[in-house]
C-alpha cells in the first residue's frame, strides 16, 4: 500500500485509472468491504479495452470465427467482476446476494449501469471489515 492509498477493504474515491486496474486484480477474491463508483467504472472500462485488445488479437490469428483469447479474457475477469459487483452493492447498503441478477442477461445490463450509477450510503460501512487488512 503506498501514500495515500486506502487498505484493501476500503473504497477508493477518486482512484486513478491506472491503479483501478492493479486494484482489481488484488481484489479478486475479496467479496467484503466495498467498492467506489471510480473503482467501478474504471475497472468497466479497462475491461472493455481488454475485450478491444483481445478481440483484435482472435480477428489476427484466426479471423473472425476466433474467440480464443476474448473467451480466456472473459473467463479470468469473470470472478473478479463478480466480487467488484458485490463490494459495489455494499458500497450502496445493498445485500451482495443481488449480483445474482447478472445471470438475466437484459436485466444485469441494466443493473450493472444502476448500481454503478448510485452514490454511496454511508451505512454500506457495516460490510467493512478492517481486521482482514
Amino acid at each position: 500500500m503506498t501514500q495515500g492509498e486506502p487498505p484493501l477493504w476500503a473504497p477508493w474515491y477518486g482512484i486513478p485509472f491506472p491503479k483501478a486496474f492493479t486494484r482489481f486484480w488484488k481484489k479478486y477474491v475479496r467479496f467484503d468491504g466495498r467498492a467506489s463508483r471510480s473503482e467501478f467504472w474504471f475497472w468497466a472500462l479497462w475491461w472493455a479495452i481488454g475485450n478491444i485488445v483481445t478481440g483484435t488479437i482472435d480477428t489476427a490469428i484466426g479471423g473472425s470465427d476466433s474467440n480464443v483469447v476474448g473467451g480466456l479474457w472473459a473467463l479470468a475477469t469473470l470472478v473478479g467482476f463478480i466480487a467488484l459487483t458485490v463490494r459495489r452493492l455494499h458500497d450502496v447498503n445493498m445485500s451482495g446476494l443481488l449480483a445474482l441478477l447478472f445471470i438475466i442477461p437484459p436485466v444485469g445490463a441494466v443493473f450493472a449501469l444502476v448500481i454503478g450509477l448510485l452514490t454511496s450510503v454511508p451505512a454500506g460501512t457495516r460490510f467493512d471489515e478492517p481486521h482482514r487488512g
